[in-house]
């Protein structure tokens, strides 16, 4: 018999690039062994140098998406990205938390492009109980107003001025610090989406949190050093 995998499910935006989205996170969960599923919010037009439009799925055929899938499997980890709004991820997280009162959501808040379109201009408030693990960045992190938010939260240092690449895990007053392993990197599209995929990704295979994240950090820096385009490759 072939092995047995963990099943994980994936709620985001679709990027023809690959490089994030959807797409990015699949390609995350496969080399993590873990088998991914995906629900799709958005089609996006763009690729890794520009973006140029979001198109919007209807939000009750996201729900029907989810609540179809959800009446299929059960899931213990499931990854949030690009959402509409936060009226849309609160009902998301409601439903999520019906199927499965113990399930762990990561949330990576995407709020901008890497190439600077702007998803949400307004403050979010956002269910944070419903959340295991929050991953913004610097810019995300002022946005959220995170330091008063009721869940973990893993801090990338990706745009730290004087501590670049150095991510932080805040679990109530613990701060865990993860700093490079390599310095062969390059900027990569989508490498958000990368990280918060494969937190979730080792939480679904049974790591704590901390072993999780710094596997993530390691997986992340090993895409970032895969080529010098901004399009990664994935392998272990």
């Amino acid at each position: 018999m072939g092995e047995s995998r963990a099943n994980i499910l994936t709620i985001a935006g679709f990027d023809p690039s690959g490089g994030a989205g959807v797409l990015a996170d699949i390609k995350t969960f496969e080399q993590l062994k873990v088998y991914g599923e995906a629900v799709v919010t958005a089609n996006t037009i763009q690729h890794e140098d520009a973006f140029d439009s979001v198109n919007w799925l209807d939000e009750n055929e996201v729900l029907k998406q989810l609540d179809f899938i959800l009446s299929k499997r059960t899931y213990e980890v499931v990854k949030i990205g690009l959402v509409k709004s936060a009226e849309q991820l609160n009902v998301i997280l409601e439903r999520l938390h019906e199927h499965n009162p113990k399930i762990k959501v990561i949330w990576d808040p995407i709020l901008s492009s890497s190439t600077g379109f702007d998803f949400h201009k307004t403050d979010m408030k956002v269910d944070w109980k419903k959340i295991f693990l929050v991953t913004p960045n610097l810019m995300e992190q002022d946005k959220l107003r995170v330091a008063s938010c009721e869940c973990r939260v893993f801090l990338k240092g990706g745009h730290s001025g004087d501590a670049l690449g150095v991510d932080k895990l805040l679990v109530g007053e613990k701060q865990f610090t993860f700093k490079p392993k390599r310095t062969d990197v390059t900027e990569k599209h989508g490498s958000g989406c990368v990280l918060s995929s494969a937190i979730a990704g080792y939480l679904a295979k049974g790591y704590p949190l901390n072993k999780a994240c710094l596997r993530a950090k390691d997986y992340v820096t090993q895409i970032l050093a895969s080529n010098k385009t901004k399009l990664a490759y994935h392998k272990r």
